[in-house]
């Protein structure tokens, strides 16, 4: 049986500035993979606007923002010789193949979606179709590329799981127009069933200032995360603020249950020297949180400054950034075209020739 060719899609939106969860949860994976996948990275721009301005900022806001984190994609060691970056908006297959996935998709299926439900919050009668709609746009961009694997995160899994549905729904509502065109992978159909991602032991990174809850771009305490933009002094100040509890480190893991704060700090220095917490805490069991955070200053320093350097650097150059975005577009259209074009013999649209 054929088999569809290995790639991979993933994205972030830019809403505001990448921080370090971004970075180990998601970042470093996407570097090691591009040695060994052909991988599509997206800035994905057109989800940025499915809520109010107040969180995406607004159009000059969605500009800098945009360049900003295709400058920490690079930064971090997303080669666009090797994989393809760009800003969803530039392929317009996008939002193409989202309105013939609107008439596949079922309400019932996005009524369960329950990261609408917690974005949207009490007031859903005023939340945007767009935000409703998110999902379904991110099974185009996976299965646009025709795209066989996608990094997922734990929020992400219940969108990749109705992708899969959609493109199985497709595949069986066509499957007579698509074996009469040719056009499919043998039984798999037209498009794959794309398979999630996970990547090793990636440490769940929470606030430095609440352990209980994840790093997030939106606490409004600055201090609650470290920013990819943040410079040496920065990321040192922000460790030796981070919240501790007066107890020692433990030598072994079972002893950081009900310590929150001091196992996000393990886990980041874990995540940052590629190691595990096990091997960290054999090393500093015993040390009070002052000498601990010294070491992990001075490897936080060491591994995130170049990359706000380079960043500075980058964004110096807005021209340069753009021209990497539209040459990543003209790719990732050259990837997308034949797939649209298919779906509209097999949808039955009359195209131009």
């Amino acid at each position: 049986m054929a088999a569809f060719s290995p790639r991979v899609f993933s994205g972030m939106q830019p809403t505001s500035t990448l921080h370090l969860g971004n970075y180990l949860g998601a970042l470093v994976n996407w570097v090691a993979m591009q040695k060994t996948h052909d991988c599509i990275y997206c800035v994905v721009d057109m989800h940025a606007i499915t809520q109010g301005f107040d969180v995406w900022g607004g159009p000059a806001e969605l500009t800098r923002a945009t360049r900003e984190v295709a400058a920490a994609y690079i930064a971090a060691g997303v080669d666009p010789k090797k994989s393809i970056i760009f800003n969803q908006s530039q392929v317009a297959g996008h939002a193409e193949l989202t309105w013939v996935f609107n008439t596949v998709a079922r309400l019932g299926w996005l009524n369960r979606m329950t990261q609408f439900k917690e974005k949207a919050g009490k007031d859903r009668e005023n939340a945007s179709i767009g935000l409703y709609d998110y999902p379904v746009l991110m099974a185009a961009d996976i299965l646009l590329y025709k795209a066989t694997h996608v990094p997922v995160g734990e929020d992400q899994k219940q969108h990749l799981e109705l992708t899969r549905d959609i493109a199985q729904k497709f595949n069986n509502d066509f499957a007579e127009q698509i074996g009469k065109l040719g056009v499919g992978t043998g039984e798999l159909g037209f498009f794959p069933l794309p398979e999630p991602m996970i990547q090793g032991p990636a440490p769940r990174v929470m606030s430095l200032r609440d352990g209980t809850k994840k790093m997030s771009k939106s606490d409004p305490s600055d201090y609650s995360r470290i920013n990819l933009t943040d410079d040496a002094d920065m990321i040192a100040q922000k460790i030796r603020k981070a919240k501790t509890d007066p107890e020692a480190l433990p030598s072994e893991e079972k002893g950081l249950a009900g310590r929150s704060e001091a196992e996000n700090l393990v886990g980041i220095y874990a995540g940052l020297a590629e190691r595990t917490k096990a091997q960290v805490l054999a090393e500093f069991g015993g040390s009070q949180f002052s000498g601990f955070k010294a070491a992990l200053v001075e490897l936080a320093v060491a591994k995130l400054a170049p990359i706000a350097g380079e960043m500075r650097r980058l964004l110096a150059d807005p021209s340069h950034i753009d021209g990497i975005l539209s040459d990543g577009a003209d790719s990732a259209a050259a990837i997308a075209a034949p797939i649209m074009r298919d779906v509209k013999d097999i949808t039955g649209f009359v195209r131009r020739r």
